[in-house]
């Protein structure tokens, strides 16, 4: 193979129809990596920098000692088809659910995705989550169906069973389209094996072929079935339908070059002005309009620190150049710009829209991050992230001299990793970082100790949350000096509009008509729907609900900072608010100014929100995890014993070839001894994956007992508070 340089490849993507940028996702163990390394090794580039050595895309060495992918790695490939050479550039990113933000960010930088599905277990929760997030990005998806050698040596299946137990997944996958899939894609972007965009192969071995190649080499599954049965040649197969081929002929067919992708998926991630100057460039990927990139992953090189890596929609971007973080209002003038050449980063001066470019130089970038030479453009749309930050764990250093070495990693850990949450408590000194499950903590903590700080953690904690049940109020407080009085209701806030509130469809920001449109749509009373003062990002809102009250636009940020403060930390057990409706009833304010400032009506309004929530049924939630788990069928007992022992319930059970998979529920907090217990009722033979589902009310049989722990361990009085203690009489 005659590898090509820096300079070659620079040639090729001139032109922007000779450019693909594709993911490959999947469930946890379906062989993404494995098919991304066979990739990888037939890529025809490789880095003037590490000629020589192996080419291995999970380069952490946690990754090979876990045997998983952790970060989402970018990699650059060439290929060509009919004489054309086309520049791939590619991102692996993780199938276990702890890391599917990184997925969600990787999708923004890419217009096509690969989704590889094992062929004895189909497509499983992981891999409807991300295709489902994939058709939300407008990132056109393409099936690869692996292990095939699986059906044959375990399933023992013929060449004809064969065909139609693969028909089963694609039409499983082509429901996943008709369902999540906009109205206009749903038909257009459904796979077939007429048409190519199914491939079928197996990674391990290096074969796979679709229609085309099928087409081309005369291959069928009948000499597939051959290379397995007795005297076959799986390396000949390999040979003659190279995997690479099936794929990256599937990726350069099938998914479109960026300047084609931008046209309907610029309208999907970018709302500002379409017919502006701007938003023409990103619509055309226009080298000649502004830079404008959004950043999709952060890493720290420690050589160069920070390096952002992301998608370069409009312009050239080149060294020297000044660019505007436009969602911190702050300049950075980028180092160099880089380029990955294999999985190396090489530095390049230049690269025009549509690549993945990566920048040295930006201290304060951040993942989700708009860069632009142009200020006060429009941002892209924020990433929505499937789960939220469930488990926490407090760390310190073992020797306190060590101190700002853990500052440093943990400075690390959250620009590389923006789901991790890392919170320093000012009165404790006590560092928590909080996760999407116990995986994802465990990797951060060894992450740490790779940066050479032994720390010391506590057990792992659960995140809770509260909300109500039912409507209270209105109800009275006064303020400290007895001057002001706050009126407050409550009533629980519909889960459509909460999380609406949560994704960022409904903020401050946006455009008030359009509020009030939204608003009324899902059944909100007019006056409601105009008279909303803040929309709370936990999935609370507050509504004024005064008639004819004097100040109440001055005294109205004290009032919100008073609602603020009671929706971080609710009267049970000061765990963060969710689901919550407020309405400023009444208000009535001292005459002076001096006598209704912040320190005034602060604190009632925080009184009046904690009050009315005391009469409304408050109710604790737990975060609940959906659990699958692969087992032998004679274990499917013992499996199901242990969930419901966890308080959870059993959801469904089906058999997969040789092996069954249990679908169910259970709560967090009961997760955490799960892989010793599980081992030992399956003699280690059950494999499983978690993936937060809900958050639901915690059982009024254990509902008090929880409550007196959290407020104990956070140095409260064991009793939660009475409505009384907040609200006043006249």
């Amino acid at each position: 193979m005659k590898f090509k340089a820096t300079e070659q490849i620079l040639k090729i993507i001139g032109n922007k129809n000779h450019i693909r940028n594709f993911g490959v996702i999947a469930h946890v163990d379906h062989g993404k990596t494995t098919m991304s390394d066979s990739l990888l090794a037939s890529s025809g580039i490789i880095s003037p920098s590490v000629a020589g050595q192996a080419l291995a895309l999970d380069s952490m060495k946690l990754e090979q000692d876990r045997q998983m992918t952790i970060v989402q790695a970018n990699v650059t490939l060439l290929y060509e088809k009919n004489g054309e050479e086309y520049v791939i550039n590619m991102i692996d990113t993780p199938g276990h659910i702890d890391f599917t933000g990184r997925v969600t960010r990787s999708l923004r930088a890419i217009d096509g995705a690969v989704v590889v599905s094992d062929s004895v277990e189909g497509i499983m929760t992981q891999t409807e989550t991300v295709t489902r997030q994939a058709l939300d990005e407008r990132v056109r998806p393409v099936l690869y169906i692996n292990k095939i050698d699986r059906l044959i040596k375990e399933l023992r299946l013929t060449p004809d069973k064969m065909q139609e137990w693969l028909l089963e997944i694609i039409s499983n996958f082509n429901r996943l389209i008709e369902i999540y899939a906009e109205p206009e894609y749903k038909e257009e972007w459904k796979v077939s094996i007429q048409n190519g965009s199914v491939s079928f192969g197996s990674a391990k071995d290096k074969w796979g072929f679709n229609a085309d190649v099928m087409k081309e080499k005369g291959i069928s599954f009948k000499d597939v079935f051959a290379a397995y049965s007795e005297g076959g040649d799986v390396k000949q197969l390999a040979e003659k339908a190279p995997l690479y081929d099936a794929v990256l002929g599937m990726v350069v067919k099938h998914h479109p070059p960026p300047d084609v992708a931008q046209k309907y998926r610029i309208p999907r991630i970018w709302k500002g002005d379409l017919d502006s100057d701007i938003g023409k460039a990103l619509l055309n990927c226009d080298d000649n309009g502004p830079a404008i990139m959004m950043i999709v992953n952060m890493t720290v090189d420690p050589a160069a620190g920070p390096v952002a890596i992301g998608r370069l929609f409009s312009g050239k971007i080149k060294d020297g150049d000044r660019v505007h973080i436009i969602d911190t209002k702050r300049e950075g003038r980028i180092q160099s710009v880089n380029f990955f050449m294999g999985n190396q980063r090489e530095m390049v001066g230049e690269l025009a829209a549509g690549n993945i470019p990566a920048l040295l130089g930006l201290e304060h970038a951040r993942a989700g991050q708009t860069l632009s030479t142009v200020a006060g453009i429009h941002t892209f749309e924020g990433i929505q992230y499937v789960s939220e930050p469930v488990v926490q764990i407090a760390v310190e250093p073992k020797h306190p001299k060590d101190l700002p070495k853990l500052v440093e990693a943990l400075n690390r850990l959250t620009i590389e990793d923006p789901n991790l949450v890392v919170k320093i408590n000012e009165e404790s000194g006590e560092t928590v970082i909080a996760g999407m499950g116990v995986l994802h903590l465990e990797i951060a903590t060894a992450l740490i100790a790779d940066a050479k700080v032994e720390i010391v953690t506590s057990q792992p904690l659960i995140n809770y949350r509260e909300t109500i049940r039912s409507s209270a109020g209105p109800i009275m407080t006064k303020s400290p000096n007895r001057h002001n009085k706050i009126f407050m209701k409550v009533e629980p806030l519909d889960e459509k509009v909460a999380e609406m509130i949560r994704n960022g469809t409904l903020n401050e920001y946006k455009d008030k008509k359009e509020v009030q449109k939204i608003l009324r749509e899902v059944g909100w009373e007019g006056d409601d729907a105009k008279r909303v003062m803040r929309f709370d990002p936990r999935g609370n809102v507050i509504v004024d609900g005064t008639k004819g009250v004097q100040f109440i636009q001055e005294s109205s940020d004290s009032i919100l900072s008073g609602f603020e403060d009671a929706m971080k930390e609710g009267p049970l057990a000061r765990e963060q608010v969710r689901g919550c409706k407020f309405t400023f009833h009444h208000f009535v304010p001292h005459e002076d100014p001096a006598h209704r400032g912040l320190s005034q009506l602060g604190p009632a309004s925080r009184r009046a929100c904690m009050g009315v929530m005391c009469l409304a049924q408050p109710v604790l939630l737990e975060p609940t995890l959906g659990i699958e788990v692969r087992v032998p069928q004679d274990l499917i007992g013992d499996v199901a014993g242990v969930i419901s022992g966890k308080r959870g319930k059993v959801l469904n059970m089906e058999q997969k070839g040789i092996v069954s998979i249990v679908t169910g529920e259970i709560p967090a907090s009961e997760t955490f001894d799960l892989s010793e217990v599980m081992r030992g009722q399956t003699a280690g033979k059950a494999m499983w994956n978690t993936h937060f589902k809900a958050w639901t009310p915690i059982p009024n049989s254990i509902l008090p007992t929880i409550i007196a722990e959290i407020r104990k361990r956070k140095g409260l009085a064991p009793e939660p508070p009475t409505a009384e203690e907040f609200i006043d009489k006249e």
